[in-house]
């Protein structure tokens, strides 16, 4: 058993928030691989499926961000899930916009529902870190996180999404670097020509044809007695 949770804050209009993101990876997931209809439990939204051989439940808290704990202690008392196998999915701030970077315990770097997390269960499950980026100054991060994604943000997200989606399996698996991979992959795809072709050789120069049998024949013969040849051009235009 495996549990995957996903950060935000519950109600429409919190929906589209950057603190959000979390949400929209479990809803993705959920969406893309058949998992069950969400359901209330466990102080949050729950919904149940496999990746693979794994059986996996998501779960989405609904306690606001500040209390997230609450809500995954519960569903990790009741499914009797290892630390080892949860996995938080967080936006982060330090992390550039679209960039995803997967973490094996370690501190809540001042994020509120990874602090709560800590309190309730201690700091040794996972996290795959959502890239957000900064606003510029700690004054303006509130504001920041709790507004929508811009529509110039829209591709970058879904590209990440998607990639997250794609790679899911591999995490339920406990295979980060292929994770990381599928990321990528939609992220920053490879290339349409790579440059690793060699160049076609150049086609062989072909020697030039005379442009008459006339001229062809004259040559040899103008080289071999020119006077013949004059005397021939002077006959031509007598």
């Amino acid at each position: 058993m495996k549990l995957f949770v996903g950060l935000g804050n519950p109600g429409a209009k919190y929906a589209g928030n950057r603190h959000n993101i979390g949400f929209m990876a479990l809803d993705r997931i959920a969406e893309d691989h058949g998992f069950g209809p969400w359901r209330r439990g466990y102080q949050g939204m729950v919904s149940e499926g496999r990746l693979g051989s794994e059986k996996l439940v998501l779960l989405k808290p609904e306690t606001f961000m500040n209390l997230s704990g609450q809500s995954v202690r519960a569903a990790v008392d009741f499914f009797k899930v290892d630390l080892a196998d949860i996995v938080v999915f967080h936006d982060e701030l330090d992390l550039a916009p679209g960039k995803c970077r997967v973490k094996q315990g370690g501190g809540h770097a001042g994020h509120n529902g990874l602090r709560s997390i800590h309190a309730h269960l201690g700091e040794a499950y996972g996290r795959v870190r959502l890239g957000i980026g900064h606003p510029g100054h700690k004054d303006a991060v509130a504001n920041y996180v709790l507004n929508d994604f811009a529509k110039s943000e829209q591709i970058w997200l879904e590209d990440l999404l998607r990639g997250i989606s794609d790679g899911a399996q591999a995490l339920a698996a406990g295979d980060g670097a292929k994770f990381m991979t599928a990321v990528a992959l939609r992220t920053n795809p490879p290339r349409a020509s790579t440059g690793t072709e060699k160049p076609a050789p150049p086609a062989p120069k072909l020697a030039k044809e005379p442009k008459s049998k006339t001229a062809a024949a004259a040559a040899p013969e103008a080289a071999a007695d020119p006077q013949t040849a004059l005397a021939k051009l002077k006959d031509f235009f007598r």
